[in-house]
């Protein structure tokens, strides 16, 4: 099976040899991701879950500058009410378990920054590989005043922590390549974008030689290991969280390029 996709799109979804890829195609924002971009990277989840051709999944950016900065902000501007915060969660919540659950392995393929929803999107990941350039953070303190899905805090702890998790986010900083790889961020760095798309590939083949089955269970069984908090469990979080004054401003900052002033209202 091979598919290929039109070029001028927001993503990019292609299969070769049974190794799909996705690419976030909007290397002007910085590969951020509109709902619709969300919404289609989920139906592809879905149909790779229904096709046992496909042995392995790629997610990457385009160029070299960033693999995803999250969500569009523009995409923020029609929120208004309560239940606006809520429904927006529960959209990140439901695509990025669909893409935590997709059946076969997922390598993030990282190049450049790689920050808020696209470093939750790296986290659903289970191979990330990046380059000595890649940067890796959550610097939503210092930008919107909004708060991280009650899944992808879950699987930040999992990865790094309790108390690095609070660092990451507290401090707001992007982590250089080194770190990410000591911390876990990253499981492999290479020299430039074009070892790291080989790199992907590679490994892509590596793991669709192996025991589908197998790789299966294991993941399966390591998702379930992880104590994941519902929305529902932290609603009251979400709410004061995109209610607030801060998030306003923090958008209205970042849509005017200048700096926020937080009040902590």
């Amino acid at each position: 099976m091979n598919v290929q996709a039109n070029p001028g799109d927001d993503l990019l979804y292609s299969v070769e040899d049974g190794v799909a890829r996705i690419t976030f195609n909007r290397p002007q924002a910085r590969n951020a991701l509109t709902f619709a971009m969300y919404e289609r990277m989920a139906a592809i989840c879905e149909e790779i879950n229904a096709d046992r051709s496909i042995k392995a999944l790629i997610l990457t950016g385009a160029g070299d500058k960033a693999f995803a900065s999250g969500t569009d902000i523009s995409q923020f501007r029609a929120f208004k009410t309560a239940q606006d915060a809520l429904d927006y969660e529960a959209r990140i919540d439901r695509v990025l378990g669909t893409l935590e659950q997709c059946r076969v392995p997922v390598i993030a393929a990282i190049a450049g920054a790689c920050t808020g929803g696209g470093a939750g999107i790296a986290a659903c990941c289970d191979i990330r590989v990046g380059t000595e350039a890649t940067r890796i953070g959550f610097p939503i303190a210092r930008t919107l005043g909004n708060c991280l899905s009650m899944s992808n805090i879950s699987r930040l702890v999992s990865l790094v922590g309790p108390a690095r998790t609070k660092d990451l986010i507290f401090k707001a900083r992007l982590v250089e390549a080194p770190e990410a790889l000591a911390l876990g961020l990253l499981n492999e760095v290479v020299p430039d974008v074009e070892t790291l798309q080989r790199r992907a590939t590679e490994t892509a083949q590596l793991v669709a030689g192996h025991a589908p089955i197998t790789l299966e269970v294991t993941k399966e069984a390591v998702r379930r290991i992880r104590r994941t908090l519902s929305r529902e469990e932290g609603e009251d979080l979400i709410l004061r969280a995109y209610m607030s004054g801060d998030f306003r401003e923090g958008m209205d900052a970042f849509l005017s390029k200048r700096s926020p002033n937080f009040k902590g209202k």
